[in-house]
C-alpha cells in the first residue's frame, strides 16, 4: 500500500513538475514574442516618424519628387528652408535623373516664394543634365506659380487652377462699429507712422498710398519672375499680371503652362526613371514637438506684453 501511495505522489510530482516547466517555457516564449513585435513596432515607427536616419529609399537611377502642398510661409507647411533641404537631397543622390516638384498650394509669403525660386535656378546652373519639371494637381496660384516659374516646364492637368499672378495686403476697418457702438479708440506712438494701416483707426492717405507703391513694387518682382521663368513662351496681355486664374488646359495656351501631365506620366515619359523617390522634407516628432513649445511660449510672452501694456509689432 506505501508503495502505491508511493507511486501516486512520484507520478503527482512529476505531473506538477512537468506542468511547471511548460508555464515557465510558454512564460519565456510569450515573454520573446512580445519583445520581438515591441522592437519590430519601435523600429516601424521611428522609421514612419522621421527619428531615424538613412538614405532615401532607391539607390540606383530614379526621378526624385519634392511636394509642395500648402500655404507657402516662414515655419509653415512649406518653407524656404524645407524645400531648400529637399533639393539639396535630391541632388546629391547620384541617382536622381530629374526633379518634379508637385505642387499644390494657393501661394503665401513673396520671400519665402523668391527664395525658394532663386534657389531653384541656382542648383539648375550647378547640375545642368538634372532638369526640374513642376507638376500642378488641384492648384498653383500665386506664389505656388512663383516657384513654378523657376521650373524647365510646367505640366498640368486640364482642369487644374493656375495663376493668380498679383499681390495683396488685406485687413478689416471697426471704425464705423466703434462709433455705433461708442468705443473710443485710444493710440499712442512712437513715430508718425507706426499706426499705418491699424484697423480701428480712419484710413490715412498717406499711408494708403506707401502700402500701394509697395505692393506695386514686389507685383513688378513678380512679373519679372515669370516673364524671366517663361521667356517667349509667355502669351502676355492687359490680364495675364492681373490676379485673374486660368483652367489648366487655358493656363498652357496663354504660356503659363507647357502640357499635361501627371507626376507619374512626367517620370514615365519625360525624365524615364519610372521609379520615383519622395524626397520631401518632414519634421521629426522632436521638431514639430519643439515648433509647437515655441509658438506656446511666444504666444504666452505676447499676452504678458499685451496685458503689461507694452506689445510689440
Amino acid at each position: 500500500m506505501s508503495e502505491e501511495n508511493n507511486w501516486q505522489q512520484q507520478t503527482i510530482e512529476k505531473l506538477a513538475l512537468s506542468g511547471l516547466q511548460e508555464q515557465k517555457s510558454a512564460r519565456r516564449w510569450s515573454i520573446f514574442f512580445k519583445a520581438l513585435m515591441f522592437i519590430y513596432l519601435f523600429v516601424v515607427l521611428f522609421l514612419a516618424l522621421g527619428w531615424l536616419g538613412g538614405t532615401k529609399a532607391g539607390t540606383g537611377e530614379h526621378t526624385a519628387l519634392i511636394e509642395i502642398a500648402g500655404v507657402i510661409e516662414a515655419g509653415g507647411e512649406v518653407n524656404a528652408d524645407s524645400v531648400i533641404t529637399s533639393l539639396s537631397d535630391a541632388y546629391e543622390s547620384n541617382g536622381t535623373k530629374g526633379i518634379i516638384l508637385r505642387i499644390n498650394s494657393p501661394g503665401g509669403s513673396p520671400v519665402q516664394s523668391g527664395i525658394i525660386f532663386d534657389e531653384i535656378k541656382r542648383q539648375r546652373k550647378l547640375h545642368p543634365s538634372i532638369p526640374v519639371y513642376a507638376v500642378v494637381e488641384d492648384i498653383c496660384a500665386s506664389g505656388g506659380y512663383y516657384i513654378a516659374a523657376a521650373a524647365d516646364k510646367i505640366y498640368v492637368d486640364k482642369a487644374s487652377i493656375v495663376g493668380s499672378i498679383g499681390v495683396l495686403m488685406d485687413g478689416y476697418g471697426f471704425t464705423e462699429v466703434m462709433q455705433k457702438v461708442g468705443v473710443e479708440r485710444r493710440l499712442l506712438t512712437a513715430g508718425d507712422n507706426k499706426a499705418m494701416l491699424d484697423p480701428f483707426s480712419p484710413v490715412n492717405p498717406k499711408h494708403q498710398q506707401f502700402a500701394q507703391a509697395m505692393l506695386n513694387q514686389i507685383h513688378e518682382q513678380f512679373k519679372t519672375v515669370v516673364r524671366r521663368g517663361r521667356g517667349k513662351r509667355l502669351v502676355e496681355d492687359s490680364e495675364t499680371f492681373s490676379g485673374l486664374f486660368w483652367s489648366g488646359e487655358q493656363s498652357i495656351k496663354i504660356g503659363l503652362a507647357d502640357a499635361l501631365g501627371s507626376a507619374d506620366y512626367v517620370a514615365r515619359e519625360v525624365i524615364k526613371q519610372e521609379e520615383i523617390v519622395d524626397y520631401s522634407y518632414q519634421d521629426s516628432v522632436v521638431d514639430r514637438f519643439a515648433k509647437r513649445l515655441g509658438a506656446s511660449m511666444a504666444k504666452s510672452i505676447g499676452i504678458d506684453a499685451m496685458l503689461k501694456g507694452g506689445q510689440l509689432r
